[in-house]
């Protein structure tokens, strides 16, 4: 079990531990990684904090790549999710690096990464796994159960950054907080979530934050044809003609008989 290896304990729903506690009481070479064990990893995720951005931009790279492989959450994801998410309103990041290429500001990519771990534990990934292994799914899978519980300990911190004065840190940080907000607890929060989606619809072109926000409204039960762009519905029909393609290739003869693969 990941956290349970922390002599920190479980923090409270909404309660964070302190980033320095989490990185000094974790047993971190005893978690399992994307490529071993996590005993690289308190250097790597101290060094997030550096002053230099070069370093903090390095550093982030290093300690995501740890936990980052094929849509999976490892031992060492919670633990490392709990870190990040006590770090983001740290002053060390307030600066923005976004001057320092190829990479783009730690905060974002720090909030980029908790909001793709999250859909790697949302609801849809539950679903599909009691699918394929029974309803025991999460009894079995304790990582994602775990990550999952912490929901609201890491929205409580990705929540104070929907505000930011920085348009890319405002849009990782709704993208963020949409798959958390699943959890029991943060639906009361979904009309807050709707509101700055309504406005990030208003003002972004970012296909990737764009899409993240209509899929949420609509699941949520808003309209949003008056809130798409062009661009929006062009997507949105492409994606529907290739699932139809799709799904009239698996459905040929009922073998999906094909010779050719399907459309994607």
């Amino acid at each position: 079990m990941t956290y349970r290896r922390s002599r920190t304990g479980n923090p409270r729903p909404h309660e964070l531990p302190h980033y320095q506690a989490l990185l000094d009481d974790t047993d971190w070479a005893s978690l399992a990684t994307a490529c071993g064990t996590g005993e690289a990893l308190p250097t790597a995720l101290a060094s997030i904090l550096d002053s230099d951005p070069a370093v903090r931009a390095a550093a982030t790279d290093n300690a995501l790549r740890e936990v980052t492989h094929q849509n999976t959450i490892y031992e060492a994801t919670v633990p490392v999710a709990l870190y990040v998410a006590t770090i983001l309103n740290h002053p060390a990041l307030a600066a923005d690096d976004a001057d320092v290429p190829p990479h783009r500001p730690t905060l974002v990519r720090l909030l980029e990464w908790l909001g793709d771990t999250a859909y790697d534990a949302d609801d849809e990934c539950v679903a599909i796994g009691e699918r394929h292994f029974g309803k025991g799914f999460l009894d079995e899978d304790r990582e994602m159960r775990a990550f999952r519980d912490l929901r609201p300990a890491i929205f409580s911190a990705v929540h104070l950054l929907l505000g930011h004065d920085n348009t890319a840190v405002r849009g990782a940080a709704l993208v963020a907080a949409i798959p958390l907000a699943e959890h029991p607890v943060l639906t009361a929060h979904r009309a807050e979530l709707v509101d700055h989606a309504r406005h990030l619809l208003a003002t972004s072109t970012d296909r990737h934050n764009r899409d993240r926000v209509l899929d949420a409204m609509k699941a949520w039960g808003h309209d949003t044809s008056a809130l798409e762009n062009a661009d929006d519905i062009a997507v949105r029909e492409r994606y529907a003609r290739l699932k139809a393609e799709r799904d009239s290739w698996w459905a040929a003869d009922g073998t999906g008989g094909y010779s050719e693969d399907p459309p994607f």
